[in-house]
């Protein structure tokens, strides 16, 4: 994945700054003299989790590596308003050209870290994972889940292509849960993948014909109430894994993880959240 997660980085990245400044930043380019140099400090306004900042730095980098970054706080550390995250020395145009860009990234990805952060904490003690989802913007998913994991989270897949998850509908439209796992099974070996299958049940007879049928690493446990999540988690004793989804939040989620689930996996992780309050300033 890092690999992948360097190289789709730095296409983003382009993408970002194309959209930004397009054919010129002019009225950086009017007011500040090409040769000034100068430095900036990214400044803390809203108490939470710090995440981006190795984004930032690889954001500075590419569009100019004469930039030097002193970095005090790094990635998943708590702050507190008035802290200072780093400080960036260089070209003033550069700086003001990568400023938007690089606040726009820290605060969504702080964001999610915090909000991260807001629901592992309420697991302390328990044996339960909290994962995150598909549910991210696009083109910003790498950064969503890397900000997951800054939080505390785990991440679920990351795409369609490195797991098998079969919902409902792809149960309802393969004709049942039987044909959707023996075609799965089908499907990996022929293709030779190597791949987890994780199949959501919506009740305890969707669970037994999934325990019956076998070759589930995973049992996605659909919107079930808590008491039923328990008998749930009874009823499948350890013979693979379990996940809640569905209608979770911060006001319930104990309540499902000391049902014995293995994971838990919230949307609200990065489909929710409200962006951290960062700001870039002029240092003299």
């Amino acid at each position: 994945m890092e690999a992948h997660s360097n190289s789709h980085l730095n296409i983003l990245i382009d993408l970002w700054l194309d959209e930004d400044i397009g054919d010129g930043d002019h009225t950086t380019l009017s007011t500040i003299p090409a040769e000034a140099t100068g430095k900036a400090r990214l400044l803390v306004k809203q108490s939470g989790i710090i995440a981006g900042v190795r984004i930032a730095k690889e954001i500075f980098n590419r569009f100019d590596p004469t930039l030097k970054i002193e970095v005090f706080i790094p990635d998943s550390s708590p702050i507190t308003p008035g802290d200072i995250v780093f400080e960036v020395e260089g070209l003033v145009r550069t700086i003001l050209q990568t400023e938007r860009l690089v606040l726009n990234v820290m605060q969504r990805m702080s964001g999610v870290a915090t909000q991260t952060h807001n629901y592992v904490k309420k697991l302390e003690g328990l044996n339960t994972k909290i994962l995150d989802t598909r549910k991210t913007a696009p083109g910003m998913r790498l950064l969503e889940k890397e900000a997951v994991k800054l939080g505390g989270g785990e991440n679920h897949r990351i795409g369609l292509y490195d797991m098998i998850l079969i919902k409902d509908n792809h149960i309802d439209f393969a004709g049942g849960i039987a044909n959707a796992l023996e075609w799965t099974r089908k499907y990996l070996r022929d293709n030779k993948k190597d791949l987890k299958i994780v199949i959501e049940a919506r009740s305890l007879d969707d669970i037994r014909e999934i325990l019956e049928n076998g070759g589930a690493n995973r049992i996605l446990i659909d919107n079930f109430s808590p008491a039923l999540t328990r008998e749930a988690v009874k009823l499948v004793a350890g013979r693979c894994q379990t996940e809640s989804s569905g209608g979770i939040s911060l006001e319930n989620i104990r309540e499902y993880a000391e049902c014995g689930v293995d994971y838990i996996s919230v949307g609200a992780l990065t489909h929710q959240i409200k962006s951290l309050d960062l700001s870039l300033k002029a240092a003299f």
